[in-house]
């Protein structure tokens, strides 16, 4: 029932838009996105503005997601972007962390993102900051809408780390300040692109993976590998999101940018429906195929111990001289405290 409800309401919010939508006027438009993987939930916003772009200027302006990695690979969208060889594209930062240094405060351990409402806040406003528009304009890009990933757990095989001392030695596939986390547990961390992970289980090439809890844990097929899952560790996320070929943006007229920018809050409660419907469907199954490791609230608290302040303190320190990175993180956290407080 919860499904259905939560299902309906993606419908209807597609619907509340298109039955109060006039057309827009426009010359004829086509752009194309690059994304790895298969349609999922991280798609599903972005699926659902070219769906409402199209009908609210009469079929003019089309975006086509281009799944697979067809037009680029996971690693290469930015170099697309740069080289104006498609219009759109998904990001992972920890991808490349070179190429978006500021975009890493999204993966550190911890932060205050737990909470949907507040999530979408400050990632909308930090999509918005100064080092985080820096990132993506130097490979021809603007921020358009976050990927609202929820909060990772991991899937693993083999002996369960029931206790903090389990993770020593096994290799996790975990990106950035999250990575790091891992690594103060004694952990290997490994960034696979998200598409190569199951084989690395099939291979015996690795032991874990954190991914966003429920719904990229079956996308990616690391559901079918796993003994055990974690499901209150919630030691963070990162950002897989949407950014924009900034000549193609830039070229468009004013009423499609227009367009574009008012659908993003749209889209964004679009992912965060399909994610919860993910887990009433993926929970279930979770619980009656592997087995559930819940951590005490004192193991809790002594991972937060090893690995949040000193990856925060680390992170700030080594981007230093990059930008102002004290500034950026201190951001997250302002604008949870401003969510909170509406």
């Amino acid at each position: 029932m919860k499904l259905l409800k939560k299902t309906a309401l993606v419908g209807l919010l597609l619907a509340s838009t298109s039955a109060a939508a006039q057309t827009i006027e426009g010359p004829e438009v086509n752009w194309s996105f690059s994304m790895w993987g298969n349609p999922r939930a991280l798609s599903a916003g972005m699926e659902a503005i070219a769906e409402e772009v199209a009908t609210q200027t009469g079929g003019n302006f089309n975006i086509e997601i281009f799944y697979g990695g067809q037009l680029s690979g996971s690693r290469e969208n930015l170099d697309g972007l740069q080289l104006n060889a498609f219009e759109g594209a998904a990001i992972c930062n920890f991808y490349h962390p070179g190429k978006n240094p500021a975009w890493m405060v999204f993966s550190l351990p911890f932060l205050p993102l737990g909470d949907p409402a507040v999530d979408q806040y400050v990632r909308s406003k930090m999509f918005e900051h100064p080092a985080i528009v820096a990132d993506m304009a130097a490979w021809n890009a603007i921020p358009y809408m976050s990927g609202l990933l929820p909060q990772y757990e991991v899937l693993g095989s083999g002996d369960a780390p029931t206790e903090l001392s389990d993770w020593e030695g096994l290799r996790v596939r975990a990106g950035g300040g999250l990575g790091d986390a891992m690594e103060a547990l004694g952990a290997t961390k490994q960034t696979l692109p998200a598409g190569e992970t199951s084989t690395a289980f099939q291979r015996g090439a690795l032991d874990a993976a954190a991914f966003p809890y429920t719904y990229a844990h079956v996308s990616f097929g690391i559901a079918d590998e796993a003994d055990w899952f974690t499901s209150n560790l919630a030691p963070g996320t990162s950002e897989c999101g949407w950014v924009l070929n900034k000549t193609a943006y830039d070229s468009l007229p004013e009423q499609y940018q227009t367009l574009l920018m008012d659908l993003r809050g749209m889209g964004m409660d679009v992912e965060q429906a399909a994610y919860a419907a993910q887990d009433e469907v993926n929970l279930p199954v979770f619980k009656d195929t592997m087995e559930e490791i819940v951590y005490s609230d004192e193991q809790l608290a002594e991972f937060r111990e090893i690995a949040g302040q000193p990856v925060w303190d680390a992170w700030i320190a080594d981007n230093a001289e990059k930008f102002d990175s004290q500034a950026v993180f201190d951001a997250v956290w302002a604008y949870a405290e401003e969510a909170q407080a509406q």
